[in-house]
Protein backbone atom coordinates (compact mmCIF):
# COMPACT_ATOMS: atom_id res chain seq x y z
CA UNK A 1 0.00 0.00 0.00
CA UNK A 2 1.48 3.74 -1.21
CA UNK A 3 0.42 5.92 1.87
CA UNK A 4 -0.14 9.93 0.76
CA UNK A 5 0.01 12.67 3.79
CA UNK A 6 -3.02 14.64 3.77
CA UNK A 7 -3.65 17.82 6.04
CA UNK A 8 -6.47 19.27 8.17
CA UNK A 9 -8.30 20.74 4.94
CA UNK A 10 -8.87 17.59 3.28
CA UNK A 11 -11.15 16.37 5.93
CA UNK A 12 -15.40 17.31 5.77
CA UNK A 13 -16.43 18.41 9.40
CA UNK A 14 -19.49 16.66 9.52
CA UNK A 15 -19.44 13.86 6.65
CA UNK A 16 -18.20 10.48 6.32
CA UNK A 17 -14.38 9.92 5.68
CA UNK A 18 -13.66 8.89 2.36
CA UNK A 19 -10.60 6.91 2.84
CA UNK A 20 -8.93 4.81 5.84
CA UNK A 21 -6.58 7.02 8.09
CA UNK A 22 -3.41 6.10 9.14
CA UNK A 23 -0.73 7.75 11.76
CA UNK A 24 2.71 7.65 11.33
CA UNK A 25 3.70 4.65 12.03
CA UNK A 26 0.96 3.07 10.11
CA UNK A 27 -1.21 2.09 12.37
CA UNK A 28 -5.18 2.29 11.35
CA UNK A 29 -6.73 5.19 13.17
CA UNK A 30 -10.21 5.88 11.70
CA UNK A 31 -12.07 3.62 9.36
CA UNK A 32 -13.55 5.33 5.85
CA UNK A 33 -16.90 6.28 6.83
CA UNK A 34 -15.94 7.51 10.52
CA UNK A 35 -17.51 11.41 11.06
CA UNK A 36 -15.32 13.51 12.17
CA UNK A 37 -17.56 16.02 14.32
CA UNK A 38 -14.78 18.86 15.91
CA UNK A 39 -11.63 20.45 14.83
CA UNK A 40 -10.12 19.53 17.80
CA UNK A 41 -10.46 16.16 16.56
CA UNK A 42 -8.49 16.60 13.28
CA UNK A 43 -5.86 18.54 15.72
CA UNK A 44 -5.73 15.23 17.69
CA UNK A 45 -5.12 13.37 14.51
CA UNK A 46 -2.59 15.43 12.83
CA UNK A 47 -0.30 15.29 15.99
CA UNK A 48 -0.58 11.51 15.22
CA UNK A 49 -0.08 12.21 11.55
CA UNK A 50 -2.51 11.97 8.60
CA UNK A 51 -1.93 8.98 5.75
CA UNK A 52 -4.32 7.46 3.35
CA UNK A 53 -3.66 4.50 1.01
CA UNK A 54 -2.85 6.19 -2.12
CA UNK A 55 -5.46 4.46 -4.46
CA UNK A 56 -8.60 5.55 -1.90
CA UNK A 57 -7.25 9.06 -2.27
CA UNK A 58 -7.19 9.16 -6.15
CA UNK A 59 -10.67 7.12 -6.56
CA UNK A 60 -12.26 9.90 -4.03
CA UNK A 61 -10.90 12.68 -6.13
CA UNK A 62 -12.09 10.92 -9.27
CA UNK A 63 -15.43 11.22 -8.30
CA UNK A 64 -16.02 14.38 -7.32
CA UNK A 65 -13.41 17.76 -6.42
CA UNK A 66 -11.69 17.65 -2.99
CA UNK A 67 -13.68 18.59 -0.10
CA UNK A 68 -12.77 21.37 2.22
CA UNK A 69 -13.20 21.89 6.16
CA UNK A 70 -17.03 23.59 6.54
CA UNK A 71 -16.38 26.73 8.05
CA UNK A 72 -18.23 26.77 11.21
CA UNK A 73 -21.08 29.63 12.05
CA UNK A 74 -19.40 32.56 14.31
CA UNK A 75 -21.45 34.00 16.83
CA UNK A 76 -18.99 37.36 16.41
CA UNK A 77 -18.88 37.80 12.70
CA UNK A 78 -23.02 37.25 12.92
CA UNK A 79 -23.48 39.96 15.43
CA UNK A 80 -21.16 41.83 13.62
CA UNK A 81 -22.82 42.10 10.68
CA UNK A 82 -26.16 42.63 12.08
CA UNK A 83 -24.75 45.64 13.96
CA UNK A 84 -23.68 47.08 10.75
CA UNK A 85 -26.77 45.99 8.88
CA UNK A 86 -29.38 47.67 11.77
CA UNK A 87 -27.18 50.90 11.40
CA UNK A 88 -27.61 51.25 7.99
CA UNK A 89 -31.30 50.07 7.71
CA UNK A 90 -31.91 52.54 10.63
CA UNK A 91 -30.43 55.86 9.05
CA UNK A 92 -31.83 54.83 5.58
CA UNK A 93 -35.56 54.12 6.49
CA UNK A 94 -38.73 54.88 3.73
CA UNK A 95 -42.13 53.00 3.90
CA UNK A 96 -41.03 51.34 0.59
CA UNK A 97 -38.24 49.23 1.72
CA UNK A 98 -40.27 46.61 3.90
CA UNK A 99 -38.34 48.03 7.59
CA UNK A 100 -40.61 44.93 9.24
CA UNK A 101 -39.48 42.29 7.91
CA UNK A 102 -36.14 43.70 7.78
CA UNK A 103 -35.67 44.17 11.20
CA UNK A 104 -37.43 40.63 12.15
CA UNK A 105 -34.72 39.27 10.26
CA UNK A 106 -31.72 40.89 11.77
CA UNK A 107 -33.74 39.99 15.47
CA UNK A 108 -33.80 36.26 13.84
CA UNK A 109 -30.29 36.88 13.48
CA UNK A 110 -29.40 37.75 17.02
CA UNK A 111 -31.27 34.70 18.39
CA UNK A 112 -29.77 32.55 16.26
CA UNK A 113 -26.05 33.79 17.43
CA UNK A 114 -27.45 33.78 21.34
CA UNK A 115 -29.16 30.27 20.65
CA UNK A 116 -25.46 29.08 18.55
CA UNK A 117 -23.32 29.88 21.96
CA UNK A 118 -24.54 32.51 24.51
CA UNK A 119 -20.91 32.61 26.13
CA UNK A 120 -19.94 34.29 22.72
CA UNK A 121 -23.04 36.67 22.47
CA UNK A 122 -22.60 37.49 26.16
CA UNK A 123 -18.35 37.95 25.14
CA UNK A 124 -19.50 40.31 22.69
CA UNK A 125 -20.61 43.14 25.21
CA UNK A 126 -17.67 43.28 26.96
CA UNK A 127 -14.94 42.47 24.44
CA UNK A 128 -15.96 43.03 20.82
CA UNK A 129 -17.26 46.69 21.67
CA UNK A 130 -15.81 48.39 18.27
CA UNK A 131 -18.13 50.61 15.45
CA UNK A 132 -21.27 52.57 15.93
CA UNK A 133 -22.53 52.76 19.78
CA UNK A 134 -26.04 53.44 18.76
CA UNK A 135 -26.60 50.05 16.83
CA UNK A 136 -23.94 48.27 18.58
CA UNK A 137 -25.95 49.12 22.37
CA UNK A 138 -29.72 47.85 20.89
CA UNK A 139 -28.00 44.77 19.61
CA UNK A 140 -26.06 44.10 22.66
CA UNK A 141 -29.69 44.78 24.83
CA UNK A 142 -31.10 42.20 22.72
CA UNK A 143 -28.83 39.51 23.25
CA UNK A 144 -29.12 40.34 26.81
CA UNK A 145 -33.13 40.37 27.04
CA UNK A 146 -32.92 37.33 24.97
CA UNK A 147 -31.57 35.09 27.61
CA UNK A 148 -33.83 36.49 30.30
CA UNK A 149 -36.34 35.78 27.88
CA UNK A 150 -35.17 32.01 27.27
CA UNK A 151 -34.81 31.69 31.20
CA UNK A 152 -38.68 32.69 31.20
CA UNK A 153 -39.75 29.87 28.78
CA UNK A 154 -40.83 32.23 26.74
CA UNK A 155 -41.84 30.91 22.57
CA UNK A 156 -39.29 31.56 20.33
CA UNK A 157 -41.54 34.20 18.13
CA UNK A 158 -41.81 36.07 21.41
CA UNK A 159 -38.23 36.10 21.85
CA UNK A 160 -37.62 37.17 18.38
CA UNK A 161 -40.41 39.92 18.22
CA UNK A 162 -38.39 41.08 22.34
CA UNK A 163 -34.86 41.08 19.74
CA UNK A 164 -36.56 43.42 17.28
CA UNK A 165 -37.80 45.45 20.07
CA UNK A 166 -34.37 46.58 21.65
CA UNK A 167 -33.30 46.71 18.18
CA UNK A 168 -35.93 49.93 17.38
CA UNK A 169 -36.01 50.99 20.99
CA UNK A 170 -34.10 54.30 20.27
CA UNK A 171 -34.41 54.71 16.51
CA UNK A 172 -35.84 58.16 17.07
CA UNK A 173 -32.23 59.35 18.48
CA UNK A 174 -29.62 56.93 16.74
CA UNK A 175 -27.91 59.75 15.09
CA UNK A 176 -28.51 61.97 17.84
CA UNK A 177 -27.21 59.68 20.64
CA UNK A 178 -23.87 59.17 18.74
CA UNK A 179 -23.39 63.55 19.73
CA UNK A 180 -24.72 62.49 23.47
CA UNK A 181 -22.10 59.39 23.48
CA UNK A 182 -18.85 62.13 23.07
CA UNK A 183 -20.46 64.86 26.00
CA UNK A 184 -18.96 65.51 28.94
CA UNK A 185 -20.30 68.38 30.10
CA UNK A 186 -23.68 67.32 30.93
CA UNK A 187 -27.51 67.24 28.92
CA UNK A 188 -28.61 70.37 27.55
CA UNK A 189 -32.44 70.54 28.16
CA UNK A 190 -33.03 69.97 24.62
CA UNK A 191 -30.69 66.97 25.01
CA UNK A 192 -32.80 65.41 28.30
CA UNK A 193 -36.38 66.11 26.02
CA UNK A 194 -34.85 64.17 23.37
CA UNK A 195 -34.23 61.37 25.47
CA UNK A 196 -37.86 61.77 27.12
CA UNK A 197 -39.96 62.19 24.04
CA UNK A 198 -37.62 58.82 22.13
CA UNK A 199 -39.77 55.95 22.94
CA UNK A 200 -43.10 57.70 21.38
CA UNK A 201 -41.43 59.43 18.45
CA UNK A 202 -39.72 55.78 18.02
CA UNK A 203 -43.05 54.09 18.17
CA UNK A 204 -44.68 56.86 15.41
CA UNK A 205 -41.36 56.14 13.26
CA UNK A 206 -42.10 52.42 13.06
CA UNK A 207 -45.74 52.83 12.02
CA UNK A 208 -44.69 55.33 9.66
CA UNK A 209 -42.67 52.08 7.45
CA UNK A 210 -45.15 49.68 8.41
CA UNK A 211 -44.47 47.84 12.18
CA UNK A 212 -48.15 47.99 13.17
CA UNK A 213 -47.67 44.90 15.57
CA UNK A 214 -48.99 46.01 18.83
CA UNK A 215 -46.87 44.33 21.14
CA UNK A 216 -43.71 45.34 19.62
CA UNK A 217 -45.04 48.94 19.71
CA UNK A 218 -45.94 48.58 23.50
CA UNK A 219 -43.03 47.26 24.66
CA UNK A 220 -40.63 49.75 23.07
CA UNK A 221 -43.02 52.55 24.34
CA UNK A 222 -43.06 51.64 28.19
CA UNK A 223 -39.14 50.28 28.27
CA UNK A 224 -38.00 53.11 30.35
CA UNK A 225 -41.34 53.50 32.77
CA UNK A 226 -40.49 52.24 36.66
CA UNK A 227 -41.86 50.04 38.88
CA UNK A 228 -42.74 53.07 41.10
CA UNK A 229 -43.85 55.74 38.49
CA UNK A 230 -40.80 57.66 38.10
CA UNK A 231 -40.16 56.72 34.58
CA UNK A 232 -41.10 58.00 31.40
CA UNK A 233 -43.04 58.77 29.12
CA UNK A 234 -46.40 57.82 30.82
CA UNK A 235 -45.28 57.15 34.36
CA UNK A 236 -46.70 53.53 34.38
CA UNK A 237 -46.12 51.67 37.11
CA UNK A 238 -45.73 47.84 38.20
CA UNK A 239 -48.37 46.00 36.60
CA UNK A 240 -49.36 48.53 33.99
CA UNK A 241 -45.53 48.00 32.94
CA UNK A 242 -45.32 44.95 30.06
CA UNK A 243 -43.05 42.27 32.01
CA UNK A 244 -41.42 42.28 28.18
CA UNK A 245 -40.42 46.03 28.95
CA UNK A 246 -39.31 45.41 32.12
CA UNK A 247 -36.84 42.62 30.43
CA UNK A 248 -35.55 45.33 27.60
CA UNK A 249 -35.28 47.70 30.38
CA UNK A 250 -32.94 45.81 32.28
CA UNK A 251 -30.84 44.55 29.62
CA UNK A 252 -30.75 48.59 28.09
CA UNK A 253 -29.76 49.53 31.74
CA UNK A 254 -27.15 47.00 32.09
CA UNK A 255 -25.39 47.31 28.52
CA UNK A 256 -24.81 51.07 29.05
CA UNK A 257 -23.20 50.61 32.10
CA UNK A 258 -21.04 48.41 31.14
CA UNK A 259 -19.96 50.64 27.55
CA UNK A 260 -17.03 52.87 27.91
CA UNK A 261 -17.60 56.68 26.96
CA UNK A 262 -15.54 59.70 25.97
CA UNK A 263 -15.93 60.72 29.29
CA UNK A 264 -16.09 58.08 31.73
CA UNK A 265 -14.80 54.92 32.27
CA UNK A 266 -17.34 51.68 32.01
CA UNK A 267 -18.26 50.49 34.85
CA UNK A 268 -17.28 47.02 35.77
CA UNK A 269 -19.74 44.21 35.22
CA UNK A 270 -20.14 43.06 38.66
CA UNK A 271 -20.88 46.59 39.48
CA UNK A 272 -22.81 47.12 37.17
CA UNK A 273 -25.33 44.81 38.39
CA UNK A 274 -25.15 45.74 41.62
CA UNK A 275 -25.99 49.16 40.98
CA UNK A 276 -29.37 47.87 38.79
CA UNK A 277 -30.03 45.62 41.80
CA UNK A 278 -28.96 48.03 45.18
CA UNK A 279 -29.50 51.38 43.03
CA UNK A 280 -33.11 50.49 41.36
CA UNK A 281 -35.20 49.01 44.76
CA UNK A 282 -38.10 51.08 43.66
CA UNK A 283 -37.61 51.41 40.48
CA UNK A 284 -37.08 47.76 38.91
CA UNK A 285 -38.80 44.63 38.77
CA UNK A 286 -36.65 42.65 41.90
CA UNK A 287 -37.68 39.00 40.40
CA UNK A 288 -36.16 39.92 36.75
CA UNK A 289 -33.52 41.30 38.28
CA UNK A 290 -32.76 38.57 40.68
CA UNK A 291 -33.24 36.22 37.11
CA UNK A 292 -30.99 38.08 35.58
CA UNK A 293 -27.93 38.23 37.88
CA UNK A 294 -28.55 34.28 37.93
CA UNK A 295 -28.22 34.31 34.13
CA UNK A 296 -25.20 36.13 33.64
CA UNK A 297 -23.38 35.23 37.15
CA UNK A 298 -21.47 37.71 39.87
CA UNK A 299 -18.93 38.04 37.55
CA UNK A 300 -20.58 38.50 33.75
CA UNK A 301 -18.73 36.71 30.83
CA UNK A 302 -15.95 38.66 29.54
CA UNK A 303 -15.14 40.39 32.49
CA UNK A 304 -11.44 40.52 33.31
CA UNK A 305 -10.13 39.19 36.67
CA UNK A 306 -6.86 38.32 38.83
CA UNK A 307 -6.77 34.92 40.63
CA UNK A 308 -5.53 33.99 44.39
CA UNK A 309 -2.71 32.72 41.80
CA UNK A 310 -1.64 35.95 40.74
CA UNK A 311 -3.05 34.90 36.77
CA UNK A 312 -5.11 37.48 34.66
CA UNK A 313 -7.78 36.30 32.57
CA UNK A 314 -11.12 36.67 31.41
CA UNK A 315 -14.57 34.77 32.60
CA UNK A 316 -15.57 32.66 29.37
CA UNK A 317 -18.25 30.87 30.99
CA UNK A 318 -20.68 29.66 34.15
CA UNK A 319 -19.32 27.72 36.66
CA UNK A 320 -20.88 25.92 39.18
CA UNK A 321 -22.59 28.85 41.16
CA UNK A 322 -23.07 32.42 40.00
CA UNK A 323 -19.87 33.19 41.75
CA UNK A 324 -17.53 30.76 40.75
CA UNK A 325 -17.46 31.22 36.96
CA UNK A 326 -14.74 29.61 34.76
CA UNK A 327 -12.08 31.66 33.62
CA UNK A 328 -9.02 31.80 30.61
CA UNK A 329 -5.89 32.50 32.34
CA UNK A 330 -3.79 35.11 29.79
CA UNK A 331 -1.28 36.20 32.00
CA UNK A 332 1.14 34.49 34.40
CA UNK A 333 1.17 35.13 38.23
CA UNK A 334 4.78 36.90 37.19
CA UNK A 335 3.21 39.02 35.24
CA UNK A 336 3.92 37.27 31.83
CA UNK A 337 1.88 36.25 28.79
CA UNK A 338 1.41 32.63 28.36
CA UNK A 339 1.73 30.96 25.39
CA UNK A 340 -2.21 30.04 25.09
CA UNK A 341 -4.94 30.89 27.25
CA UNK A 342 -5.21 28.38 30.04
CA UNK A 343 -9.06 27.03 31.49
CA UNK A 344 -9.12 27.60 35.25
CA UNK A 345 -12.09 26.61 38.09
CA UNK A 346 -12.24 29.78 40.29
CA UNK A 347 -13.96 26.86 42.77
CA UNK A 348 -10.76 26.02 43.59
CA UNK A 349 -8.59 27.89 46.17
CA UNK A 350 -5.71 28.56 44.39
CA UNK A 351 -7.53 29.79 41.09
CA UNK A 352 -10.90 31.72 43.11
CA UNK A 353 -11.16 35.52 42.14
CA UNK A 354 -9.27 37.82 44.13
CA UNK A 355 -10.58 41.17 42.22
CA UNK A 356 -12.09 42.38 38.97
CA UNK A 357 -10.32 44.67 36.49
CA UNK A 358 -10.74 47.30 34.07
CA UNK A 359 -10.07 46.22 30.41
CA UNK A 360 -7.04 48.80 30.81
CA UNK A 361 -5.60 47.27 32.95
CA UNK A 362 -4.89 44.30 31.64
CA UNK A 363 -1.80 44.77 28.72
CA UNK A 364 -2.28 42.38 26.74
CA UNK A 365 -3.58 41.74 23.28
CA UNK A 366 -5.75 38.52 21.95
CA UNK A 367 -9.09 37.29 20.44
CA UNK A 368 -12.06 35.93 20.96
CA UNK A 369 -11.71 32.67 19.30
CA UNK A 370 -8.33 32.53 21.13
CA UNK A 371 -10.59 31.46 24.09
CA UNK A 372 -13.80 30.04 22.21
CA UNK A 373 -12.44 28.72 19.04
CA UNK A 374 -14.06 29.07 15.61
CA UNK A 375 -17.36 29.99 16.45
CA UNK A 376 -15.97 33.40 18.10
CA UNK A 377 -13.63 34.23 14.50
CA UNK A 378 -14.05 37.73 13.04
Amino acid sequence: MSNKRISMSDIVLGQPLQWDIYGNDGNLLLRRGFVVSSTNQVETLIERGLYVDGNQLDQARDKKPFLKVVEQPSVVRIITQVRNELRTLSYNLTPEIQAREKFLALAKQVVIATFLDADVALGCILLHQEGNYSARHCVDSAVVAILIARALKKTEEEIIFIAAACLTMNLSMLRQQERLQEKSDGLLPEDQELIFRHPQESVQQLMTVGVKDEHWLTWILHHHENEDGTGYPLKKKSAEIPQNSKIISIADRYCARVCSRSYRKSMLPNAALRDILIGGKTTVDLMLVTLFIRELGTYPIGTFVKLESGEIGVVTSKGATTTTPNVHSLIGPRGAPLLAPIKRDTQKTLHAIREVLHRDQVQIRFSMRQLWGDVASQ
